[in-house]
């Protein structure tokens, strides 16, 4: 089986690529789960999406490729820097809304019931926080994590973080979640709130 993505590239992707590569960013999302992240924006039309983790802007043009008109997206993210090169390429476009700020605050003062699908792409919502992530999911709704496979680039400390968590979505109540585990790229869970 051919994993690779061989479909069409949002309209931004190379010029994010290049300029991501020119800041010394090192953590894009990959072409898989750009196209995972499409696929299922495509799932909830007229959809609230949130986007924990700008970075560049890379995954964020994955969802805006897969969304309807009348869906909006929030990306929020903690580093300037990073963020003005997804603004830049991105910011054009009326559906999303771009956020600097600290994760774990904003996820803290969101109401429950709130997203339709959130894309957990950094520490807040994922390694802290992630109760806020089911607490602001609606009902039907998907929350992505990526990074769940070990990666080359992740520091000695990290790997008990992921086991916890792990531990965590191992005892979400079956009668309120629905858990996927994918081996694939960098690994994914996927969460649905019933």
């Amino acid at each position: 089986m051919n994993d690779q993505y061989s479909g069409a590239l949002p309209q931004a992707y190379e010029s994010i690529q290049r300029d991501s590569a020119a800041l010394g960013f090192g953590m894009p999302s990959d072409r898989q789960t750009g196209a995972l992240l499409k696929m299922l924006a495509t799932a909830k039309p007229r959809g609230c999406f949130l986007e924990l983790g700008t970075g560049t802007g890379l995954g964020a043009a994955w969802l805006l490729d897969g969304m309807d008109a009348e869906s909006t997206l929030v990306s929020v993210e903690n580093n300037a820097a990073y963020q003005q090169i997804a603004r830049k390429h991105l910011s054009g476009d009326k559906r999303v809304k771009f956020l600097e700020c600290d994760g774990l605050k904003f996820l803290e003062e969101q109401k429950e019931n709130t997203y339709d699908f959130i894309y957990a792409d950094t520490w807040p919502g994922k390694y802290v926080g992630f109760e806020h992530s089911l607490r602001i999911l609606k009902p039907g709704g998907l929350l992505l994590l990526d990074d769940m496979l070990p990666q080359p680039n992740w520091p000695a400390d990290h790997p008990p973080k992921v086991e916890t968590l792990l531990k965590t979505i191992e005892q979400l109540s079956a009668e309120r979640f629905s858990v996927v585990r994918m081996c694939w790229y960098t690994g994914h869970i996927l969460i649905s709130k019933r």
